[in-house]
């Protein structure tokens, strides 16, 4: 699930399996069932790890997942915890299809720590230019003059129809102007209208970065956005 859910990011990561700290509770034996265990895990789906000795949680070893951002920092993203100690001090136990009372094993699994932290490291991670799919705002609609207000706000309750995160700017300023404001904010596509659009039926698109890509049919930039998410 941990390397699925880092696939969607783009982002590659290394593991490390964090072992005994000196503080701990548990026996040795509970410790080296466990640590023999994550060990196993990792090997028997060949993945390659490092050792961090006596860096686990106090409770348990762990296998820690860490990626490097566009500035070449190192940030841990995720943990799997394998705990014997905590069961063992809560006393818990299940009847096993034995019969019998066994006693179970916790997992802890964080795959974000907070969102908080997570989003943080993403927006530093892309400069603040949000893959289209994650982009809060995907597409900002830009009449050239007031005169075409009504047709932008007619485009951008369209797409809004067709769940395109879409935002209009229908402010009495220049279209170059509104084009800066939109670079500056990173947004994924900028949508231009005037006369030709509006008696096409269709928009100017430009992309962050990308330039203009031409004139398309309202319709055939959210089928062109669809495909690309």
């Amino acid at each position: 699930m941990a390397f699925d859910t880092y696939e969607l990011f783009d982002l590659d990561v290394r593991l490390e399996l964090s072992t005994r700290p000196e503080q701990r509770v548990g026996s040795d034996e509970l410790w080296d069932r466990a640590e023999e265990k994550l060990a196993r895990a990792l090997e028997d789906q060949g993945l390659q790890y490092e050792l961090n000795p006596g860096d686990g949680a106090f409770y348990g070893p762990k296998i820690d997942m860490h990626m490097t951002d566009s500035l070449g920092r190192s940030w841990q993203l995720g943990t799997v915890q394998l705990d014997y100690s905590m069961p063992e001090r809560f006393e818990l136990g299940y009847t096993g299809a034995d019969n019998s009372e066994h006693r179970p094993v916790m997992i802890h699994r964080a795959l974000f720590g907070s969102y908080e932290r997570f989003i943080g490291i993403m927006i530093e991670h892309y400069g603040g230019e949000l893959p289209v799919w994650l982009a809060p705002v995907q597409a900002i609609v830009l009449p050239v003059s007031d005169r075409f207000n009504d047709y932008a706000q007619h485009v951008t309750e369209t797409l809004h129809e067709q769940e395109v995160r879409v935002e209009l700017d229908a402010r009495s300023e220049s279209i170059a102007r509104k084009i800066r404001d939109a670079e500056l904010r990173k947004l994924p596509y900028m949508l231009v209208v005037g006369e030709r659009e509006r008696s096409a039926g269709a928009v100017s698109v430009r992309e962050h970065h990308g330039g203009d890509l031409g004139t398309l049919a309202t319709a055939d930039f959210s089928r062109r956005l669809q495909g690309e998410l």
